[in-house]
C-alpha cells in the first residue's frame, strides 16, 4: 500500500512543477481524493482552476474523466447523457450515459453555481450520496470525487445547499507577483512538453488507498478535535454534526498522505478549509495554526508546516492604501462603504499576527482611520 502512497505523492508531485504557488489547492486536492470527498475552488478567471483539475486528472489513468461548463440554460442530457431512443421506443426511460458523469472518475464541474433548477436536485445527490436517480432509473456513480469552481460564493438559499456538498473550499488567487517568472516558465515548460510521459495512478489504487483511510486511528486527537469543533460553533463558524463526521475523513487522509496510520496534531491543518465566506479564511487559519504550531513532529504533512498568519508589513500597506483612498474627497457612499468593509476585514486579519508590538501598531492605524470615518459623517 506504500507504493499507492508514493504514487498518489507523485503525481501530486509532478502537478505542482507545473503549477508554481498552487500546492496549497494542490496538496488539498489529493486529500480529498483519499477522502473521498469534494472539494470547491473559489478564484477569478485565469487562476488555473481547470488547467490544475485537467491536469490532475490526466494522472488518473484506466478512468473517465468529466469536465462541463455550466451555464443558465444547461439542461441536465447535457450532464447525464439524454435518453436512449431504443429503449424510449419499448416505452422504457434509460439515460444513455456514455461519455458523460455518471461514468466519470472525476468530475469538474465549471462554474457550478449557474446550476437550474432542472439538475439541481439530480446534482445535489449526485454530490452528497454519489448516487444518480432520473425517473425510475437509478444507479452508484464511479466517481471518487467532484470539484467544483465559481468566481463567486452563491447568493440564493437553494444555491447554498450545492456549496454545502462541498466540504473543502479553497481559494484560487493570481500567484503573488514575485513567483510570476517561475509561473511564467513552468507555464512555457508545460506547453512545449505535453506528451511526455507523467506519474500515473489508478482508480482502483485510488478506491485502496480510501479503504485504508477507514483504518487510521483518530484517538490521538479526537479530544482536540472535539474542543476545537466546540470553539468553532462559539465563533460563530457553522459546524453541523454531519460535517463534524466528514471532517473526520480529511484528517484521517492527511495522515495517509504522510505515510501514517494514526493520526497527529498537525492532521487538524485540513480544518482551515471548511470556511463558508471569505471573512472566515482568517479566523480559522488563525485559530488552526495556534494549534498546530505547537506540534513539530517530522511526519506532518507539508501544509501543516506552512505558517499563514498575516503578513504585518502588507498588512499595513493596506491600511495606509485605505486611509489614502478615503483622504480623497470624491469618493462616493458606495466607494465609503467599500473602505469601510475592507477595514474591517484587515481588522479581524490583524488579530492573528504574532508579533504584539507589530499588531498594536496596525491596530493604533486603523483605530485612527475609524476616527477620521466616524468624524466625516
Amino acid at each position: 500500500m506504500n507504493n499507492h502512497i508514493q504514487r498518489l505523492n507523485a503525481v501530486l508531485a509532478s502537478v505542482k512543477d507545473t503549477f508554481v504557488g498552487k500546492n496549497e489547492i494542490i496538496d488539498l486536492l489529493g486529500v480529498c481524493l483519499i477522502a473521498n470527498e469534494n472539494a470547491f475552488l473559489l478564484g477569478p478567471p485565469g487562476t488555473a482552476k481547470s488547467a490544475i483539475v485537467r491536469s490532475l486528472s490526466n494522472c488518473i489513468i484506466d478512468g473517465k474523466n468529466f469536465e462541463y461548463l455550466l451555464t443558465r440554460f444547461t439542461e441536465p442530457n447535457e450532464i447525464f447523457g439524454p435518453f436512449d431512443i431504443r429503449a424510449l421506443k419499448d416505452g422504457n426511460l434509460v439515460t444513455n450515459t456514455e461519455g458523460m458523469m455518471p461514468e466519470a472518475s472525476m468530475v469538474f464541474l465549471d462554474e457550478i453555481f449557474n446550476a437550474n433548477s432542472a439538475i439541481l436536485n439530480s446534482l445535489l445527490l449526485a454530490l452528497n450520496e454519489k448516487i444518480f436517480r432520473r425517473g425510475k432509473e437509478t444507479r452508484n456513480l464511479p466517481a471518487l470525487m467532484f470539484i467544483g469552481a465559481s468566481n463567486v460564493l452563491p447568493e440564493d438559499e437553494a444555491l447554498n445547499a450545492l456549496l454545502d456538498r462541498f466540504l473543502v473550499r479553497v481559494k484560487c488567487d493570481y500567484v503573488d507577483t514575485d513567483l510570476l517568472e517561475h509561473v511564467l516558465m513552468a507555464g512555457w515548460n508545460f506547453q512545449n512538453k505535453e506528451g511526455q510521459e507523467k506519474p500515473q495512478i489508478t482508480p482502483t489504487e485510488i478506491r485502496e488507498l480510501q479503504a485504508l483511510r477507514k483504518t487510521v486511528d483518530l484517538s490521538p486527537i479526537r479530544k482536540q478535535y472535539v474542543d476545537l469543533v466546540h470553539n468553532l460553533r462559539n465563533t460563530g463558524i457553522k459546524v453541523s454534526d454531519r460535517r463534524a463526521v466528514k471532517i473526520q475523513n480529511l484528517l484521517a487522509a492527511s495522515a495517509i498522505t504522510c505515510g501514517r496510520q494514526e493520526a497527529i496534531t498537525s492532521d487538524l491543518w485540513v480544518i482551515k478549509y471548511i470556511w463558508d465566506t471569505e471573512e472566515q479564511i482568517e479566523i480559522l487559519s488563525g485559530m488552526i495554526n495556534l494549534i498546530i504550531e505547537k506540534e513539530s513532529s517530522a511526519n506532518a504533512h507539508p501544509q501543516a508546516v506552512l505558517n499563514n498568519a498575516p503578513n504585518a508589513e502588507e498588512l499595513m500597506k493596506e491600511v495606509l492604501h485605505l486611509k489614502g483612498r478615503f483622504e480623497n474627497d470624491n469618493l462616493s457612499f458606495e466607494e465609503q462603504n467599500v473602505i469601510k468593509d475592507k477595514l474591517r476585514y484587515i481588522q479581524t486579519r490583524s488579530n492573528w499576527i504574532k508579533n504584539y508590538e507589530h499588531k498594536q501598531h496596525i491596530q493604533n492605524e486603523i483605530e485612527l482611520l475609524w476616527q477620521k470615518i466616524l468624524q466625516a459623517v
